[in-house]
């Protein structure tokens, strides 16, 4: 598992990079945006992946890796949202973002640690098709808790769904060698 998790912070280290990067080109705009809005960005992602997936032609050169980069980015982003609520203006500069990253990224990898324990590295013989359909899955569910104003009966919560998220699209960046 030392393996997993190196793989994982190369993943994780890219990702970053681009946050910190973008935070430096927009700021913090993104503060603005209310949980069901990140959902659909990170739906929209997930669908395009799907979509060149099942296509063979391809109209625009981007591809699968900087569309996992993008659903792993915005569910930190709805990680932090979940934490600190929703901003009216970009309040956030980027050390105070980047250490909310740090931290969110830090707990989810743990989950994913622990998960990975007792599924014994199952995802390894795990297809890159289905672990999209598994983040579109999660995706599916989060839209039905917003809808359910947050509200859940004996189902994990939103910040568990997005952590999951984030881990299967690791899990793919790691399959497709990002």
């Amino acid at each position: 598992m030392q393996h997993t998790s190196e793989q994982y912070d190369d993943v994780i280290e890219k990702c970053r990079s681009l946050f910190i990067n973008k935070m430096s080109d927009y700021g913090s705009a993104w503060r603005i945006l209310r949980l069901p809005s990140l959902t659909d960005q990170i739906f929209i992602k997930a669908q395009r992946i799907r979509q060149l997936q099942e296509n063979t032609t391809r109209k625009v050169d981007e591809g699968e890796i900087s569309e996992f980069i993008g659903i792993i980015n915005y569910s930190i982003m709805a990680l932090i949202q979940l934490e600190k609520g929703i901003a009216d203006q970009p309040d956030l500069d980027t050390i105070k973002a980047t250490e909310l990253y740090d931290k969110h990224i830090s707990i989810t990898k743990t989950l994913m640690e622990n998960k990975n324990h007792d599924y014994g590295e199952a995802w390894r013989d795990m297809r890159v098709s289905s672990l999209t359909d598994l983040i579109l899955q999660k995706l599916l569910r989060v839209k039905q808790i917003e809808n359910n104003n947050g509200k859940t009966i004996v189902s994990e919560g939103l910040d568990a769904n997005y952590q999951d998220m984030i881990n299967y699209a690791i899990f793919a960046l790691i399959h497709l060698k990002a």
